[in-house]
């Protein structure tokens, strides 16, 4: 049996640090595994909702309106280092801010409409592996392979993040941290315009 080199795709582009990946392996650090699991469930939903649109024809559109894109843009942007400037703040506190709480399953759903990383994979997969060019089974195929192995990738991810809490006993290392966290999605916000 041959795999369809649209799996290896997307792993590739969904395994490999971006917003979503920071912010699963600072919210299992930070929250735990368990609590982080609706953030997990939602990114995995989103991700797969957003290449579905993209195979139905959404890309097409994207592609033929700048404007839209440009304004799509400077919203991803400003959210992402919005969220970047929480996490860099809640490194500094003295102590936990007790209203801190992950992202809920919907919370997560609707950060994908504006998380370029999965945009830009799922254009790129949607023009790079067309499938048989119908629009519904092109959608169906990209929904499933992206929400199936991102599942997989944030499960990783938070696993990770929750493992390093063992090692990350002093203040001084969780600012640390955190701060990296925050620099890393800050990061991923430029990644906008590129």
């Amino acid at each position: 049996m041959i795999l369809d080199p649209l799996y290896a795709f997307v792993f590739a582009g969904l395994f490999s640090p971006g917003p979503n990946v920071v912010m699963l392996i600072a919210s299992g650090a930070r929250f735990g595994f368990q609590p982080t699991l609706p953030h997990i469930l939602g990114v995995a939903a989103g991700v797969g909702i957003t290449a579905g649109l993209t195979g139905l024809g959404l890309a097409e559109v994207l592609n033929r309106l700048p404007g839209i894109r440009l304004v799509l843009q400077v919203i991803a942007a400003g959210w992402i280092f919005y969220l970047a400037w929480r996490l860099f703040r809640s490194s500094r506190m003295a102590e936990a801010d007790p209203d801190a709480r992950p992202f809920t399953f919907l919370q997560a759903v609707l950060f994908q409409w504006v998380n370029p990383k999965v945009w830009a994979i799922a254009l790129a997969a949607a023009t790079l592996f067309p499938g048989d060019g119908v629009p519904l089974s092109q959608g169906a195929r990209l929904a499933v392979a992206f929400a199936g192995i991102n599942l997989g990738v944030c499960l990783f991810w938070t696993f990770a993040g929750h493992s390093l809490t063992r090692f990350l006993t002093r203040p001084a290392l969780w600012r640390g941290f955190m701060t990296v966290m925050a620099g890393a999605l800050a990061a991923s916000g430029l990644l906008v315009f590129l």
